[in-house]
């Protein structure tokens, strides 16, 4: 069901991908902004919750707080935690291959599907990790995200824009992707945080600190300082009253089942 590589466009280089979730782990320290990633955690929680799933195998990828392991682990469960940098526990992978290990009843994934370049076959890799009835949790930072700082580098770049930021998946074309890998019961849900930001500079240190930044395999020239005041200048131009600019984080989540037959 997954499209073969040659056909699958090379839109993410894996090496900045890796290199935005290191920079993101090494540089851990208190004070760090985390708040797509605690949202995220929450909303987990949450949806278990709901639906009143207490998992007794789960596979945590992405959480670099691990709370949500810590969380099943009170009650028992068997947690596996990992990264596409490195690996916790011992266990590593790359999303769009098969797991190396199956048989979760649960698997969550925090932040990293926004930048696999075969995101059908991702889906379809996890789908099949899952034990039949297995259930996963996906959250990432979707398209309606940004806008500001959208604006702001298109007013840097004038004429001849520059791909400068992380293409981001339409929440609209989710249900479809589910569908299109075998989810059973797929639902899509999104919903926005607003962060305020009184410069462009502080901004951008919360997207280095969550492993935001782009990761394109074809990279931009850097903003020239001609540019980069342009886009300052920009940025703030869409302040309120208060001299900050909210800006605004679409958090996609997408939920769904492995069929009881395995399929």
């Amino acid at each position: 069901m997954s499209p073969t590589p040659s056909k699958v466009p090379t839109i993410f280089s894996p090496a900045r991908a890796h290199q935005r979730r290191r920079r993101m782990l090494t540089g851990k320290r208190d004070g760090q902004a985390s708040f797509v990633l605690d949202e995220a955690v929450d909303d987990i929680i949450e949806r278990l919750a709901f639906v009143r799933h207490e998992p007794a195998c789960s596979l945590i990828l992405g959480d670099t707080s691990m709370q949500l392991g810590r969380k099943f682990a009170e009650h028992g469960g068997q947690v596996m935690l990992a990264d596409i940098v490195g690996y916790f526990d011992h266990f590593a992978f790359d999303l769009e291959q098969p797991y190396p290990q199956s048989g979760f009843d649960f698997i969550a994934v925090l932040g990293l599907l926004d930048g696999v370049n075969d995101l059908p076959g991702a889906l379809i890799h996890m789908r099949n990790a899952l034990t039949p009835g297995g259930m996963m949790i996906a959250s990432f930072v979707g398209g309606g995200s940004l806008p500001q700082l959208r604006s702001a580098m298109l007013a840097a770049d004038g004429d001849r824009p520059a791909a400068r930021m992380h293409p981001l998946v339409d929440p609209r074309a989710a249900p479809g992707l589910l569908q299109r890998a075998g989810w059973k019961d797929p639902v899509v849900d999104t919903h926005r945080l607003t962060a305020r930001y009184s410069s462009l500079d502080r901004l951008v240190k919360d997207l280095r600190e969550q492993g935001l930044t782009n990761a394109l395999s074809d990279t931009a020239s850097p903003l020239s300082k001609a540019a980069l005041t342009r886009a300052r200048s920009a940025f703030l131009d869409q302040a309120d009253a208060d001299g900050k600019v909210s800006e605004t984080f679409e958090i996609i989540t997408l939920t769904g089942r492995r069929s009881l037959a395995g399929s």
